[in-house]
């Protein structure tokens, strides 16, 4: 049997980050992971970073590269009606945000990991956590071929959505809030320069458009599309037409076109797991919600997440105080309900819901009042460069 303070399920960013900030306040971890690390390494995810994010990853030490390489953006475009409009965050709130692949804080965090020995348990099956009622907790999974158990302290479920962690919960003692939404994005990464230095949310009678990128040479496009499409009904040429097709004529001229290296069509959906904590378990990003990547809050509520929780963690350690362990579940859940009513708002306004018009001239006009009211934009991009933190 091994002993931690800290068992980590999940070596995702929200895992290895907690374990990071944890070691940087002496306080010993394990991280248990079912992946291969070059499974987990390779996943293209998020890349939009708000600013209390970058804040917390240059808090736990891996935010150099980040800050040579990431991109600062000060705004973002919305197109509609042949038309677009800037949302100045920096004029609107004071804060930017960063663009920075997962990909690359992945490894920045892996290297970090390895750099300070910490003990990261790759392919680890059949997890199992328990005990975590009592005063200590245990997991337990198969690994290297063998049977192990670790007692801990505190278990952080950052397993995502289909992992052990939230289904280790009785049902009856958790609830579930879920919508599903009638499309999904179709996605292609291109060694292309982006058509913008910032991005472009479009809406469009033919269905909502994204124009992103993960640096100054490799773009990130997505275009709304059927639940029931599949990646190869989308070659190339016909992904390339429609996001022209859908943005306005000055943004369409400067598409540039190249081979995609990755290509993929993802389901959007919000769901919401509460509580966030039972006992000793503590569940962490998705493995406790999920939102629509429309205003890219998945990956920077995970680190709000691990904001709380390695604050609560250290105040126990330090002080023997179970106060904000026992505020976890509130505080984090506070923020998740209100970046899930963004993402959900925002979602709503810039697809394609049906053919009725009356729905399209109802965004239309949102869209227009945007432009026309600071006040209204200024909401958005308080939202989207994320709320502020209550103290601690």
């Amino acid at each position: 049997m091994l002993r931690t303070q800290v068992a980590i399920i999940g070596a995702g960013p929200s895992g290895l980050l907690l374990s990071q900030l944890l070691h940087r306040n002496g306080i010993e971890s394990i991280v248990i992971e079912r992946q291969a690390p070059e499974y987990v390494e390779a996943r293209i995810r998020a890349g939009l970073l708000e600013w209390g994010t970058v804040d917390l990853l240059n808090e736990a030490g891996v935010g150099d590269r980040m800050m040579r390489e990431g991109l600062v953006h000060d705004g973002f475009e919305l197109a509609f009606d042949g038309r677009s409009h800037r949302i100045d965050l920096k004029g609107l709130t004071g804060q930017h945000v960063m663009v920075y692949g997962q990909t690359e804080i992945q490894k920045d965090l892996a290297d970090a990991r390895a750099a300070v020995q910490g003990q990261t348990l790759w392919e680890a099956r059949d997890v199992v956590i328990e005990e975590f009622d009592g005063p200590r907790a245990k997991v337990s999974c198969v690994y290297d071929g063998k049977p192990l158990t670790i007692a801990c302290d505190f278990v952080a479920g950052c397993d995502g959505y289909h992992g052990a962690s939230r289904a280790s919960v009785p049902k009856d003692r958790i609830v579930l809030h879920e919508r599903i939404y009638p499309f999904g994005w179709m996605g292609i990464l291109a060694d292309v320069p982006p058509v913008s230095e910032e991005l472009i949310y479009a809406h469009h009678s033919r269905g909502f458009a994204l124009c992103s990128m993960r640096s100054k040479s490799r773009s990130r496009y997505y275009v709304q599309c059927p639940l029931d499409d599949t990646v190869e009904s989308w070659p190339d040429a016909r992904f390339w037409d429609e996001l022209r097709a859908r943005l306005p004529p000055h943004y369409a001229s400067l598409v540039t076109e190249g081979p995609s290296i990755e290509r993929s069509i993802a389901p959007l959906r919000s769901f919401v797991a509460e509580p966030m904590r039972f006992g000793r378990l503590f569940l962490v990003g998705d493995a406790a919600h999920i939102v629509p990547p429309t205003g890219a809050k998945g990956l920077n509520l995970a680190g709000a997440d691990v904001r709380v929780l390695y604050r609560a963690i250290v105040e126990y350690y330090r002080a023997g105080s179970e106060t904000l362990l026992d505020e976890y579940s509130s505080r984090a859940l506070g923020r998740v309900w209100k970046a899930t009513r963004f993402s959900w708002w925002f979602t709503t306004l810039m697809h394609k819901l049906s053919s009725d018009s009356f729905t399209h001239k109802l965004q239309l006009a949102e869209l227009d009042y945007l432009r026309e009211s600071r006040a209204a934009s200024q909401a958005v991009a308080e939202n989207y460069v994320g709320l502020r933190f209550a103290a601690p």
